[in-house]
């Protein structure tokens, strides 16, 4: 069984959030038209409480500045996908009403988490790929936002459970902080995601 996995296409992702991705809105129709040829589809959401640890107003610091948190290095981002926030809400367009399942995650105030399965300390679960394996499913195909950070640690963790991971790259867009899009790409394929 195959698995479409939609990564955080959310208003604070696209033009005018708070943590806007170019071109972010682009993607939207073209990942809706491609849900039917799928056995599942799951939708990702970040989900942060307010004051969450990764967001810079937290720490006093400027936006994209780089800190060492307990689990690793993090990026303190802007303040975006507030729980209950306009901005947390997936894009209008995007065709929710397909998702057999919405995985939720950032939502503990202490630790940042960019993959659909693990938090940023590559140790806590968020049961995705428990809810996958019960149901069969084998193959997974990533789109969505963004590239460099959600959808890379997303396909690189599916890959490293023994799942086959596809990342669509027309159906992606990316951050790209730091020249970050093109580590993730080599990132990705070293560990055997399928690029196309």
């Amino acid at each position: 069984m195959h698995a479409l996995i939609v990564i955080d296409v959310q208003n604070d992702f696209c033009p005018g959030g708070a943590l806007a991705v170019a071109e972010g809105d682009q993607i939207v129709a073209p990942i809706n038209a491609l849900m039917d040829d799928f056995d599942a589809v799951i939708l990702t959401q970040d989900w942060h409480p307010a004051g969450h640890s990764s967001f810079a107003t937290s720490h006093d610091a400027d936006p994209m500045t780089l800190i060492q948190m307990p689990y690793g290095p993090q990026v303190l981002w802007p303040d975006h996908c507030v729980q209950g926030s306009k901005g947390a809400e997936f894009h209008e367009d995007l065709n929710t009403t397909r998702a057999d399942l919405i995985v939720r995650k950032g939502y503990n105030p202490a630790i940042d988490s960019y993959s659909a399965f693990f938090e940023n300390d590559h140790q806590t679960p968020t049961g995705l790929e428990g809810y996958l394996r019960t149901r069969g499913i084998t193959d997974l195909t990533f789109v969505g936002l963004a590239t460099d950070f959600c959808v890379n640690y997303s396909a690189v963790d599916a890959a490293k459970l023994g799942f086959t991971a596809t990342v669509r790259m027309d159906l992606c867009r990316a951050i790209d902080f730091d020249n970050s899009l093109e580590a993730a790409k080599t990132g990705m394929q070293e560990v055997g995601v399928t690029l196309v």
